[in-house]
């Protein structure tokens, strides 16, 4: 594996670039960031529709959820690769399909994620903000909303890492990310194969593990603070 690092590193962390595209592990983690931060406001729309109590609003949110959570990423992918040029008129690049696909996808997931966040506060929260003057919108703004996004941060975290692991399947429309890299190293060293995607599995393995780590201690901050704001109040 050593050798492989020594011949082809800079082609796992960047690809091509700056002779081609932007690429290799870079590409998945700019891939994975930016399908996350995409996502996220259409999971919050989404979320705050599950919750509503407007059938109207609830049922489309629904069928987005179920919908899409009941469908392998890979057919989103080949839907977004032959539907968007169609849509368009143009030819759309593979990241930016890829993009699109990812997005879709996964705003379904994180919106049982805010689902779950609001849902998880006690019900008075609302009832006081409520019977304080302030209007649905104004009580999920200011009340709701900055302690539900406090307890979705570590399930945010943990998305992330399974949205990193679900971009290694967009190599199959051309993709420069990682899993494509080392395709392309494999093409050229015919006889390390094992290594290669071994050295790929580690890879993958320490981007995950250092994202679940920061998910724990995350998740232990809040736990810790929480703690010291219950104990203050006994006081």
């Amino acid at each position: 594996m050593l050798e492989i690092i020594r011949k082809y590193g800079m082609l796992l962390l960047v690809g091509p670039w700056p002779h081609g595209p932007l690429g290799g592990i870079a590409a998945t983690l700019i891939l994975a960031a930016l399908g996350l931060s995409l996502s996220f406001p259409v999971a919050l729309l989404l979320g705050l529709a599950r919750t509503s109590s407007w059938r109207w609003l609830r049922w489309p949110a629904n069928a987005w959820v179920y919908g899409l959570r009941g469908i392998p990423l890979v057919m989103i992918i080949f839907w977004a690769y032959y539907l968007l040029p169609l849509l368009t008129g143009d030819a759309i690049s593979p990241f930016a399909t890829a993009l699109c696909a990812i997005v879709c996808y996964e705003a379904a997931f994180m919106a049982e994620i805010v689902r779950a966040g609001i849902q998880g506060l006690p019900s008075g929260q609302t009832e006081a903000a409520r019977a304080a003057g302030l209007t649905y919108a104004q009580s999920m703004v200011h009340v709701i909303l900055p302690q539900a996004l406090v307890n979705m941060l570590p399930s945010i975290v943990n998305q992330f890492i399974s949205t990193i692991k679900a971009t290694s399947i967009v190599y199959i429309i051309g993709v420069q990310e990682a899993t494509f890299a080392a395709q392309e190293i494999n093409s050229v060293e015919m006889t390390h194969a094992l290594q290669t995607y071994l050295l790929l599995a580690c890879i993958y393995f320490l981007l995950c593990y250092g994202l679940s780590f920061t998910a724990a201690a995350v998740e232990r901050h809040f736990r810790l603070r929480r703690t010291a704001a219950g104990a203050a109040l006994a006081v």
